[in-house]
């Protein structure tokens, strides 16, 4: 692969990744997103957790394909975590890896529960019709 490609790639998985990841944490509030939003936390849930089991817990394939971007780069990532490398890429700060860990889930589980239980409300729990008018 040239390294041009490589370039717009490692653009390009900076600017993917970082806007799903904002989407999974506020994709919820929105009517319009809400059925997307239970998609795409479906599917990060199914790469953590799922193909989890054979690459590790909280394994994403998209932070994969990122890092072997940036190998290739010759500028290879040092963290497990996309967040603590968003962390340290954006402001330079090394925060404790555990706490990102720990914030990343409850973010996750909170998103999951909220797009759950709205999206389950907009489905199934229709508002009542109003009265005709007299």
């Amino acid at each position: 692969m040239s390294h041009g490609t490589l370039q717009f790639l490692d653009w390009f998985f900076i600017a993917f990744h970082t806007s799903f990841t904002l989407f999974n944490a506020v994709g919820w509030m929105f009517r319009k997103t809400r059925r997307a939003h239970l998609v795409t936390m479906g599917l990060t849930a199914a790469s953590w957790f799922i193909l989890g089991i054979w690459y590790g817990w909280g394994y994403c394939f998209c932070t994969d394909w990122h890092w072997q971007v940036r190998q290739a780069l010759g500028r290879p990532i040092r963290f497990n975590s996309y967040i603590y490398f968003l962390i340290d890429e954006t402001t330079g700060l090394a925060p404790d890896p555990a706490l990102v860990d720990y914030t990343v889930l409850a973010v996750f589980l909170f998103s999951a529960a909220m797009t759950m239980a709205l999206n389950f409300r907009d489905v199934f729990i229709r508002k009542k019709p109003s009265p005709p008018d007299s």
